[in-house]
């Protein structure tokens, strides 16, 4: 629907525009849909960035998903791109809301290890 919005409106689709898009789907606790919006970055072959992995880690973890929020994390590296404060914090943030500390603590650690400053 918002892809059809967003066209209609003869806007670009590129990272700013998926990144505002999946940013809203998180504010909406629509984390499904934020995936979907994440794997369109692929198909339509939009380069996806730091924020557009922090947005969808943000977005799965606000939503009590957070084995998929830490999933999407863990692709973030994968993807050649640095983890930031603010993948860090919504992972952190995903693992703090399903009570798995022991997974917050640890990605803390990494945190400190990478000397990745918290918030």
């Amino acid at each position: 629907q918002l892809l059809g919005v967003i066209a209609m409106l003869q806007l670009e689709l590129n990272s700013v525009t998926f990144n505002a898009a999946i940013t809203a789907c998180e504010k909406a606790t629509e984390w499904k849909k934020a995936l979907k919006l994440f794997s369109l970055t692929t198909h339509r072959k939009v380069e996806m960035d730091a924020i557009t992995f922090s947005a969808a880690v943000s977005a799965c973890g606000i939503c009590g998903a957070w084995e998929m929020s830490l999933q999407l994390f863990c692709t973030m590296a994968h993807s050649k791109l640095e983890w930031d404060r603010v993948a860090f914090s919504g992972a952190i943030s995903a693992c703090e809301k399903a009570s798995q500390w022991k997974k917050g603590l640890q990605l803390l650690s990494t945190m400190a290890l990478i000397q990745v400053k918290p918030d």
